[in-house]
């Protein structure tokens, strides 16, 4: 019997553990995607326990501790940090089977030493030495970020922010870690959420122009782009969650643009071509900048509607969609492509039933010189564990070109989620490793310590930053 996540975790075969140990291990991250805080990192934020750092914000481990009958006051309530560390302890010892498990020990090992399981019996030993590790003064959001070999990292960014705190980093000498924005216009495009004419206020103020028709939307978000491409930004990322049924058409865009500000709810045609219209201007703006496009489809969100009112978004109340999404997105990403002004484009979809569709979908706008100029990303929430991750490097290489791809991502809020990236490295090398020990592929060390490299590290390099 193996023991409890030792070096070989999760690499059966000698050639996947050469694969990870040899190649992929040593990468460095970069992290296009995450929910860190740039503030924090701009202030070096400092620790009072493991579980402000470890439970605070991290909705995944909210849901999970619901599922164990835990009460709301040691989940987000105002119980102590002992308290709710307590609750987190018992419901790991339910976890097995969940991602959580895994990526909670791999924390522990990574950044505290710690290498016996978290659960009732141990939880006082373990909460005591991750609070003596963190008042080191180099276990900061900094430190967290170096010790974690983060090359780059994107956050996720509002045209309305004032980017103060990115501004601030890029001055911190002896950080060598770049922390650029990601452009996320959602809020500029959901006419139909019932803050939409609020934010219009926010983003006329940020881009100091009046707002009166979808010809200024257009204007005040060109002004911010600027802004943000000044900052370093190179990726946008939308959260669609249902793709728009409809063709870009402005007048009939700028016509339920008016009528939402004038205080009108919009139809459902109106949601649908106002959305489009913004998607498709975006999209050509990304391409002519050079910036890639992110596209993350089929969440239900928010559908705890009480819970919703008591904590609002982003508290572990979403679930997957179900929503047809093939002919709304391939007429999508058409309209860009009618002007060769399709910017580099990732893919995601909460939902796997949907991994061949985009796939089959992205692979019908590549073209040189890009490499995967549009592609299927890495497995996303629900999917970003062990068999969803598997599932999505094998319809990828099954349909497109797995050799390709641009890798892992975080999508976290936290500084300790970075072994996410080891997880995911690991469980590409025993694929890798398996295909060659089964005689399918090569077992040519050469190749195949290239392939897993690329995917760790160096596609992304190059589909993001080229050659900067």
């Amino acid at each position: 019997m193996k023991a409890f996540m030792d070096k070989d975790f999760l690499l059966s075969t000698p050639t996947a553990q050469a694969l990870f140990h040899d190649y992929a291990a040593k990468q460095p991250i970069i992290d296009y995607h995450c929910h860190l805080r740039p503030e924090q990192i701009a202030e070096d934020m400092r620790y009072d326990s493991i579980t402000q750092v470890w439970l605070g914000g991290d909705h995944y481990k909210w849901r999970a501790m619901r599922g164990c009958g835990i009460e709301e006051k040691y989940i987000t309530g105002d119980s102590t940090p002992w308290e709710k560390f307590q609750a987190w302890a018992y419901t790991m010892s339910r976890s097995i089977g969940n991602p959580l498990y895994h990526w909670t020990h791999l924390e522990l090992q990574r950044f505290f030493d710690i290498y016996e399981p978290l659960c009732p019996a141990s939880a006082e030993r373990i909460y005591k030495k991750c609070n003596e590790v963190l008042a080191d003064p180099s276990f900061s959001a900094r430190g967290l970020i170096t010790r974690s070999n983060v090359e780059s990292l994107c956050t996720t960014d509002d045209p309305a922010d004032d980017l103060a705190s990115h501004i601030a980093i890029a001055k911190v000498e002896g950080f060598n870690t770049k922390v650029l924005p990601t452009w996320r216009p959602d809020k500029a495009i959901n006419i139909y959420r019932p803050e939409f004419v609020g934010y219009i206020g926010k983003l006329s103020e940020a881009a100091g122009m009046p707002i009166k028709c979808l010809d200024d939307v257009k204007a005040a978000l060109l002004k911010r782009m600027e802004f943000f491409a000044a900052q370093g930004c190179v990726i946008s990322d939308h959260a669609l969650d249902t793709v728009p049924a409809a063709l870009p058409d402005d007048a009939a865009a700028d016509a339920a643009f008016k009528a939402v500000m004038a205080g009108a709810t919009p139809t459902a045609e109106q949601n649908a071509v106002y959305r489009a219209t913004l998607l498709v201007f975006l999209g050509k703006e990304y391409a002519k900048r050079g910036w890639a496009m992110q596209i993350h489809i089929a969440a239900m969100r928010d559908i705890n509607s009480r819970m919703f009112g008591k904590l609002g978004p982003d508290t572990g109340y979403d679930a997957i969609e179900d929503a047809p999404i093939g002919h709304a997105l391939a007429d999508l990403l058409n309209e860009m492509e009618k002007e060769d002004l399709l910017p580099k484009t990732i893919l995601y979809s909460l939902n796997p039933v949907h991994n061949e569709l985009l796939i089959s979908i992205a692979t019908a706008f590549n073209k040189a010189p890009n490499v995967g100029k549009v592609q299927f990303g890495s497995a996303w929430w629900f999917n970003d564990q062990l068999d969803g991750m598997r599932r999505q490097m094998i319809s990828l290489g099954s349909i497109g070109l797995l050799p390709n791809f641009v890798g892992m991502l975080t999508d976290s809020r936290s500084f300790l989620s970075y072994p996410r990236h080891e997880y995911f490295r690991r469980i590409l090398c025993e694929l890798l490793g398996g295909w060659a020990e089964n005689g399918e592929i090569p077992a040519d060390m050469d190749l195949l310590g290239g392939i897993a490299s690329d995917i760790s590290y160096n596609n992304a390099k190059k589909y993001f930053f080229g050659n900067k």
